[in-house]
């Protein structure tokens, strides 16, 4: 698929059979490369749990799990890779314990030299925008300045968060990264979740990757 593709993210906290139904309405809507399973602040036995449940429920909608930071719960679980974003050295490690079978993501850098530092370990992916942050209606400025010359000039796909609504979609694509992030625009709709990712796949649609750049 030679556009930008979705990249959901799970609310914080979550009723894990809630959210197992409502990724099945998010994949009834279209096409979704991944979703993070995003639980900053619980333990490992906890963000285990919930993965078991919904880990299955994201492999059977054709989308990578993945799991936020920890590497037993993903192991475990049977996720398809991991999101490490504390220390270089955590990433070094990530990817010396799951490639090359599964995936390694990173990213919460501020510097562009931290950013090459970390495609240097072979992750999988370069993640750009604050996951802790509140959403804005817009995606951040930074977040689009840095996967707009990410995207450029290295061949190591990115994420780039985008805002909470899904009017931000097009900008963030516009930046030529690999994948946009959506977590409250899904999440926090009252709208029908399957209609929304139609509707954002079809923003999508209408940025294609240049022919000669290096995401197609």
């Amino acid at each position: 698929m030679n556009r930008p593709r979705l990249f959901l993210i799970t609310p914080p906290e979550f009723d894990t059979d809630a959210l197992a139904a409502k990724l099945e309405q998010a994949f009834a809507g279209g096409d979704i490369a991944c979703v993070l399973i995003y639980m900053p602040g619980a333990g490992t036995k906890e963000i285990q749990g919930a993965a078991e449940v919904l880990v299955p429920v994201i492999q059977q909608g054709g989308a990578a799990a993945i799991v936020y930071r920890d590497t037993q719960a993903a192991g475990r679980s049977g996720a398809d890779g991991v999101h490490v974003d504390a220390s270089l050295e955590d990433v070094k490690l990530a990817v010396e314990s799951f490639h090359p079978d599964r995936i390694v993501g990173t990213g919460g850098t501020k510097l562009r030299h931290e950013a090459m530092e970390l495609a240097e370990t072979g992750v999988d992916y370069i993640f750009f925008g604050k996951l802790d942050l509140a959403e804005k209606e817009t995606a951040h400025a930074k977040t689009l300045s840095s996967a707009a010359w990410w995207a450029e000039l290295f061949s190591t796909p990115c994420v780039a968060l985008a805002g909470n609504t899904l009017e931000t979609l097009g900008e963030v694509a516009a930046t030529g990264a690999d994948f946009v992030a959506l977590k409250d625009a899904v999440w926090q709709s009252e709208d029908d979740i399957a209609a929304l990712v139609t509707q954002a796949n079809r923003i999508l649609d209408a940025h294609p990757f240049p022919e000669d750049s290096q995401n197609g």
